[in-house]
């Protein structure tokens, strides 16, 4: 497939989704007349035209891929964006990174306050089980219970909420790349690992059909994280959206700092196309995939 094409269809391709997420969370987040009005607020703020919605476009196409319905995935996509964005909002609290804008926005605490912003968050993780565990995302109990394990495993201490906490440890410890690495499978890959593995969960594929699946979404986690890495040293505040150059003032272990810039560009992309070469058992279905892959380590923000 030509670049020009591929960069077609990965536009289009989260514009719709970025599209559908909206609408989702301005349904789902119906702001009350009464004492929640506050939290709900909040939560549409986090939640409603902000962020690229990676891990849901991720979900949505793996579920396609094999033949489940769209809206469905959809669904299911909110729910992972829901943790993702709850993650976001406790990460910018001043006892986390205490940053005030997100997607060039001021972040919830900012535009809240503090407690409002715990709230949020955790009304946020709240909401991904119950769409999870709705029928309306499947009717097979079985699917809805792989569902929550695998989405409930890569938030918690074995996946996001762990490498945060590995992520605070490396501020001035004397973290090797095999260190960070491990980190940011946790914080970073273990999200995108699932909006994959989900989306194949809601279509049935047996476990051991997911090898490949798993082995694609491992590459552009690490190289995901190595741009991100990159956008910190060398990024344009206005296009990334948020404060840059933090990790360096915090003499944060990173592949950057390690590696230097051009090795670490060079791995990123290496990663890409090795994620790429996971699909090779799929056809055209499979093109949105490749231009993601190609698509994170190559975006702006």
């Amino acid at each position: 497939m030509g670049l020009v094409l591929a960069d077609d269809l990965l536009g289009r391709g989260l514009q719709r989704i970025q599209g559908e997420i909206d609408q989702a969370f301005d349904a789902i987040l119906q702001v009350s007349e009464d004492g929640r009005q506050r939290l709900l607020m909040a939560m549409r703020h986090a939640a409603i035209g902000g962020g690229k919605r990676v891990r849901p476009l991720l979900l949505v196409t793996t579920a396609e891929m094999y033949g489940a319905a769209r809206p469905a995935a959809v669904r299911a996509a909110c729910a992972i964006e829901a943790i993702h964005v709850y993650s976001l909002v406790h990460d910018d609290l001043p006892c986390m990174d205490d940053d005030a804008m997100r997607h060039g926005r001021p972040t919830v605490h900012k535009a809240f306050d503090e407690a409002t912003a715990v709230l949020a968050g955790d009304a946020l993780h709240a909401l991904a089980f119950e769409l999870l565990t709705d029928p309306a995302t499947s009717s097979d109990p079985f699917v809805r219970s792989e569902l929550v394990r695998c989405l409930a495993i890569a938030s918690g201490a074995g996946g996001m909420a762990g490498g945060q906490m590995m992520d605070i440890a490396a501020e001035g410890a004397d973290f090797d790349v095999r260190a960070v690495t491990r980190l940011q499978q946790l914080k970073t890959g273990a999200l995108l690992g699932a909006a994959v593995e989900m989306g194949a969960i809601l279509a049935r594929v047996p476990e051991e059909g997911r090898a490949h699946l798993r082995a694609y979404a491992r590459d552009i986690g690490l190289a995901f994280q190595i741009a991100d890495d990159l956008l910190d040293h060398e990024g344009n505040e206005a296009k990334a959206g948020k404060a840059l150059r933090k990790d360096a003032d915090k003499g944060k272990a990173t592949f950057v700092s390690l590696m230097g810039p051009e090795k670490a560009r060079e791995q990123a992309r290496a990663l890409s196309e090795q994620a790429i070469g996971h699909l090779q058992g799929h056809g055209r279905e499979a093109d949105l995939l490749r231009a993601l892959a190609r698509f994170v380590v190559e975006r702006e923000n």
